[in-house]
Parts: structure tokens; sequence; C-alpha cells
């Protein structure tokens, strides 16, 4: 459904995104995620076709950005960072007003404004004045100009941002509902809503591709050896000693009742046998879990990585 291809944008001399490539499956929510000044919100513009780029090749819903911009508009809905909104207008007539910019047809007007405004919890609100509304439901109006059309494609640019945790977590909610019935791409400083809601991920780092991943698989990667942890009730000696032996074991630490075993890498899976060992050895297994690097870990080893001269 979007499709980048060595994507570069300058900025005079300087290049803001570099050799960008990228695709993004239909129904899929995928992450775009990096620290202030990688060059997320020019990669958004350029793809919802705001800007044009200096090199490269980006196609969404089927649609060449530089050669079908008037298509490749009609088939995506865009929010910014700041939200296109005004505030003397009512939630009910902004839409409408952003449906006819869009070019929904005059027969197919009401049902377009009914179906944004409902889908994004507008409902009891939709005659007031945006201006009166509080930031999460402004959200949502921005969220409904971007939708009203029903472009197979959604991009947003920090939906989230500024909003309390209950905001939040209604447009986290909102969000993923999308899923299927239109391709999301989405960038975030909130790594837990990214865990939340998103498929995938693409990291960029100074203007480069860091990773394109799911969370799963770049957790793989970034640890060398799968980590278990184990809780038990009676922490002997000769139990962790028995449980030493296992082959594809590397170490154990242990901290009061909880046992760090780290694995070798690209050992067999052998959780079962650890188990029945610690329960033969009467440690009395309480809790047992694989863990896993966080999304934050990830961020930060993949965006403060020196890069080579």
């Amino acid at each position: 459904m979007i499709q980048v291809s060595h994507l570069t944008k300058y900025y005079g001399a300087r290049s803001a995104v570099e050799d960008l490539t990228f695709e993004v499956a239909k129904g899929e929510i995928v992450g775009f995620l990096g620290p202030n000044g990688a060059g997320k919100s020019t990669t958004m513009k350029i793809l919802s076709g705001f800007m044009p780029a200096s090199e490269g090749n980006v196609t969404v819903a089927g649609f060449d950005v530089t050669k079908n911009p008037i298509e490749l508009k009609r088939s995506v809905g865009y929010l910014p960072e700041t939200p296109p909104v005004y505030g003397e207008m009512t939630v009910e007539d902004y839409v409408e007003f952003a449906a006819k910019l869009k070019q929904v047809p005059k027969t197919q007007l009401k049902k377009a404004v009914t179906y944004a405004v409902d889908r994004t919890g507008l409902g009891p609100v939709r005659k007031r004045l945006i201006g009166n509304l509080s930031k999460g439901y402004q959200q949502r109006v921005g969220l409904a100009q971007a939708l009203v059309h029903n472009p197979p494609v959604m991009i947003l640019d920090e939906p989230t941002v500024g909003l309390d945790p209950k905001q939040i977590i209604e447009i986290r909610e909102l969000i993923k509902g999308l899923a299927g019935d239109h391709t999301v791409i989405l960038s975030s400083h909130i790594l837990p809503e990214v865990t939340a809601t998103c498929h995938r991920i693409v990291v960029i780092n100074r203007g480069k591709i860091a990773a394109v991943d799911t969370i799963e698989q770049l957790t793989s990667r970034l640890r060398k050896g799968l980590i278990y942890s184990m809780t038990v009730k009676t922490p002997l000696i000769q139990g962790i000693e028995a449980l030493k032996q296992v082959s594809g074991v590397q170490s154990i630490t242990q901290a009061g009742p909880k046992l760090v075993i780290e694995m070798r890498p690209g050992g067999a899976e052998i959780r079962d046998q650890l188990v029945e060992i610690a329960v033969a050895q009467k440690l009395g297994v309480l809790e047992f879990s694989a863990e896993r690097v966080s999304l934050e870990e990830i961020f930060l080893q993949l965006t403060t990585e020196e890069r080579p001269a």
C-alpha cells in the first residue's frame, strides 16, 4: 500500500532524509520512530503529497506522489502534528467543510460526515464549537477530517502529542480500530503507544533507516542470547547448579528468589526442560517468563549508535 524507495530530501546542501526504503502492507499499522530532527515529519509530508522529494520514488495506494499528486491526495488522510481545525466552527460544520475540500460528492456528503463523526466518537459534541472542546476532542476532530473521505491510507504525525493519559488511551483505541479497513503509518514519541498499537516499526536516525521490523524480531536481533526469568520459592544451591548444567545455559544470576538465566545464542528451545529440572530439584517455581528488551531499549540502541564516517 505504501512503497518508499531510496527517498532523499535536501534542504539546501543538508539532507533531512537520505536513501529511505521501506514498505507498509495493506491494513497494517506501522510506527515511525526517531529522535527529534531525525526526519520523521519530513517523510510524512512527502508521503502525503504535501512536500516534494529531492530523489527517490514514493507510491501510496498505487499512485506516484510526483506523477499523480491529485489522485494520491484523494487516497490519503493526513493528520499533521498540529490539527488543522478552526475553533470558530462547529464539529459537524468543520467536518463537512473538510469533506467538500476533499471533493466528496454531494450525494455522499451527509453519509461521509456521519461516518467520520461516529467513527471518531464525536457524536455527543457534533454541534459544539471546536474552540470550546478539550485537546483530546480537538485531536479527534483532526482525525475526523483525515477520515471523512474514507481514504485507504492514513498518515498520522504525532497523533497523541499533548494529550493526557485518558485521552491517549482513547486515541490509541481509535487508531487500532482503523487497522484492516485502513493502512496506517504514524509517528510518535510515546513509545508504549507504538508497542500497544503498531504491527511493525520503522526507526529512523539522522535521516537514515536504522531498522524496519517487528518489535519481537528487533528484540531477538539486539539481544545476543535469550534470557529467562525464574522466580522460585526455595532457591537451593544444588538446584541452581543443576540448572547450570543444562545444555544451552550460559549463566545464571541470582537476586533473592529470582533467577536470571541467560542462554547461549542460537540454542534450542529448552524452557520446558528448565522448569522440569527446577521442579525436580524442589525449587518451587512461582513464575517463569522470557525477558524482553523494551521498546525504549531498542530505540536507544538504534538511535545512539555512532555511524561510520
